[in-house]
């Protein structure tokens, strides 16, 4: 396995440190004024278990393993009583997050969806969501104010996974809108 150097760390690489997988949020370097000393790279990193921020900072000559992470396409199938089940697309092996492992990100979940799952040492650790989901509006109110998307205005309105938005007026239930997973917020219709 190779190492890598802490001159060479940078935006969104996967490192090993402690023994512990982390991904590089942000990186400084820093060269010194007096001579002899070394160039300092101060570091954000991210557990990718835990989700911990933590701020280190390493000498230049310092290296680092790469640690054993993969990102897997599975498929969201049903849940639980014991959890959230998917399926790991290119070993068909099934397993299971816990409600609380996966938290609001449950809200984005529908059966068959295709998303990325983060393996570390083969283990399934967490999920990826994409960027945007398409989901069936299934509740809403009625528009008011003459049903126009130029005034800006927005109403409540329920998706099929029990998620609670703000859509347009003009959206009405049956129909399907594009949210952003990061934000909460509707990108449109689909």
């Amino acid at each position: 396995m190779a190492l890598i150097g802490a001159n060479e760390l940078k935006r969104k690489l996967l490192i090993g440190f402690e023994g512990q997988p982390y991904v590089v949020l942000d990186v400084f370097f820093a060269s010194p004024t007096a001579r002899g000393a070394a160039t300092m790279v101060r570091t954000k990193l991210r557990h990718l278990l835990t989700g911990a921020v933590l701020e280190k900072s390493f000498r230049s000559s310092e290296k680092f393993e790469e640690p054993d992470v993969e990102l897997v396409p599975a498929s969201y199938l049903y849940s639980d009583a014991d959890g959230s089940h998917f399926m790991d697309e290119k070993s068909y092996e099934q397993f299971a997050f816990s409600t609380e492992d996966i938290g609001n990100d449950r809200n984005y979940l529908k059966e068959g969806q295709t998303l990325q799952i983060l393996k570390y040492n083969g283990q399934p650790v967490s999920l990826q969501l994409p960027q945007y989901v398409e989901l069936e509006v299934v509740s809403t109110e009625l528009g008011q104010r003459g049903d126009t998307a130029a005034g800006g205005a927005t109403k409540q309105a329920t998706v099929e996974t029990g998620l609670v938005v703000r859509v347009p007026l003009f959206i009405k239930e049956g129909e399907i809108v594009r949210i952003n997973t990061q934000t909460g917020d509707v990108a449109g219709r689909a």
